[in-house]
């Protein structure tokens, strides 16, 4: 699976305005909705169960990205959103530092195995630090969206 086949490439937001962990997980599950990808009526439900995950558990990686999820029955399909954070956000990362990088992922209830190759990709990426460092000085949506399709092509940037 290529971060093509899942990402929303109409959902990356270069500077969140949010501050806080529920303000970003709000944010980027509004721009799904935003670009069609969530059906209608249905982002208030997302975000109340994105963030009852992250209460149980939070995604918070460490090394300034967090990866809030969640399998929903209302996904019809695993997409993400991607947010970045020029500022920092508390996520309450393992590391207890500030998160900089978040890719929010849904994905179906009934599809575990596209939620784990989606999630596999992710932190494959994630825990390079050389793709990290480009994430984070990614200033615009497009810069964003060609670090993502160049992973795609060079699994190790």
């Amino acid at each position: 699976m290529n971060f093509a086949d899942f990402v929303c490439f109409e959902a990356i937001v270069p500077e969140l305005e949010a501050t806080d962990r529920d303000g970003v997980i709000a944010e980027l599950v509004m721009a799904l909705d935003k670009a069609k990808k969530l059906g209608r009526g249905n982002s208030q439900k997302i975000i109340k169960s994105i963030i009852k995950r992250e209460n149980e558990a939070s995604t918070g990686m460490g090394k300034g990205v967090a990866v809030p999820h969640v399998k929903h029955e209302i996904a019809k399909d695993v997409v993400a959103a991607i947010g970045q954070s020029s500022k920092g956000i508390d996520f309450c990362s393992l590391d207890k530092q500030p998160v900089y990088s978040v890719v929010l992922l849904i994905s179906p209830k009934d599809a575990p195995d596209k939620h784990l190759e989606a999630m596999e990709k992710v932190f494959k990426h994630l825990q390079q630090e050389k793709f990290r460092k480009f994430l984070r000085q990614s200033r615009n949506a497009e810069q964003i969206k060609d670090l993502l399709l160049e992973a795609d092509e060079k699994p190790f940037l």
